[in-house]
């Protein structure tokens, strides 16, 4: 009988760090995928994931709706208590023999617990890392949690050992978004069409290259979001490059950033900047690959563009402590040292490509992992 694997999806960078794993798991011979999609993964206003998951082949097996309106510290904490709550009806139909949860997102919290709660073991992707905000005290709860551990890098592995976790429940995967981003490299293919995913703004040349914008609130410091968003948007709008810039995800401060974008794009003529809710994961890397620079927050800039090479520059807080390879600059939230930076980056890049966060095999690492764990009388993963 297959060891049934229940895969929780909650939001657009969920689906892109995981999508070759689930390939994996659909594809090996003693595992059958159950997929489960849950929150900001469900709604337009987000990129409607759950239709790019549709149409890359998968199937989703239940649909979770638990986020509530208003992106505040309250909201975020309350969607967390609806996830758990429906999330427990969906384990008891659906009956797993492991769950697997991604990251350290606020939803994660949902699945974590209830899975722990309901006996079913827990498997936790990309655990073991540093990066600052409330999203490291939700990735490490969820290590405390997890049964079996599938980390990116061997500095995440030292850091679970450190935390109190047993060694022989840590395998050292890689991202299997790096399996995107090596795909990319070895396909050589061009960027895509981008203007035809839609979005909203003016329609540019892009032969001579272009920046992305992924900007995202930090939820310790969401009263910021918009004054953070106002310093980044004028350093674009000053620079006058031909700039693609993606909507930011759901959570607390995501009001304030996209209302800064919204008042921005009334007060101002933005001719050089094209906005977008959200792209397929290979299409979206193989754009960042043909990109100047990445600018913003996101943890792509640290982890696809460190394997691909294109430069970044991260802003603020978001990513503080995170394991970074060579193409990153770090500057604060002010205008002028933003264009700054900009300018530098689009001058030294593109970087020699660094596997900081995997070579590009997670997946196939994943599923093996998944389907050799053997499951111990008291509901523990062991290797």
């Amino acid at each position: 009988m297959k060891r049934k694997v229940c895969v929780v999806i909650t939001a657009r960078p969920s689906y892109s760090r995981i999508k070759t794993a689930l390939a994996a798991i659909r594809e090996h011979p003693e595992l059958e995928l159950q997929l489960v999609l849950a929150a900001s993964a469900l709604l337009e206003r987000y990129g409607s994931v759950v239709d790019v998951i549709e149409k890359d082949g998968f199937k989703v097996d239940r649909r979770v709706h638990m986020i509530l309106e208003g992106e505040n510290l309250v909201t975020s904490a309350k969607s967390t208590g609806l996830g758990l709550v429906e999330l427990a009806t969906v384990f008891d139909d659906l009956k797993p023999d492991m769950v697997v949860t991604i990251a350290d997102r606020f939803e994660t919290l949902a699945t974590a617990v209830c899975a722990s709660y309901m006996n079913i073991p827990l498997v936790h992707v990309q655990g073991g890392e540093v990066t600052g905000s409330i999203d490291d005290k939700v990735r490490h709860a969820v290590t405390k949690l997890a049964d079996l551990h599938l980390v990116a890098s061997p500095n995440a592995a030292e850091r679970l050992a450190r935390m109190g976790e047993e060694p022989e429940r840590t395998i050292v995967t890689g991202c299997p978004s790096i399996d995107i981003a090596r795909a990319c490299v070895e396909n050589g293919r061009e960027a895509p069409d981008v203007f035809e995913f839609g979005g909203v703004g003016a329609q540019f040349d892009l032969s001579e290259g272009f920046l992305v914008v992924m900007q995202h609130p930090v939820t310790t410091e969401y009263e910021a979001a918009y004054q953070q968003a106002s310093q980044t948007i004028e350093a674009i709008d000053r620079l006058d490059r031909p700039t693609l810039w993606f909507w930011p995800n759901v959570d607390a401060g995501s009001d304030g950033t996209s209302k800064c974008i919204r008042v921005y794009r009334e007060r101002h003529v933005l001719e050089h900047v094209h906005f977008f809710r959200n792209l397929p994961p290979e299409a979206f890397l193989r754009l960042l690959k043909k990109s100047l620079c990445i600018v913003g927050n996101s943890s792509v800039a640290i982890r696809e563009c460190a394997y691909l090479g294109v430069p970044a520059v991260n802003i603020g807080t978001r990513q503080n402590g995170r394991d970074r390879g060579p193409n990153v600059i770090d500057v604060a939230h002010d205008t002028k040292a933003i264009e700054n930076a900009i300018g530098i980056q689009c001058e030294r890049g593109p970087y020699p490509s660094s596997d900081i966060y995997g070579d590009g095999q997670a997946s196939r690492r994943i599923a093996d992992a998944l389907s050799t764990a053997s499951l111990s009388i008291d509901k523990r993963l062991t290797i």
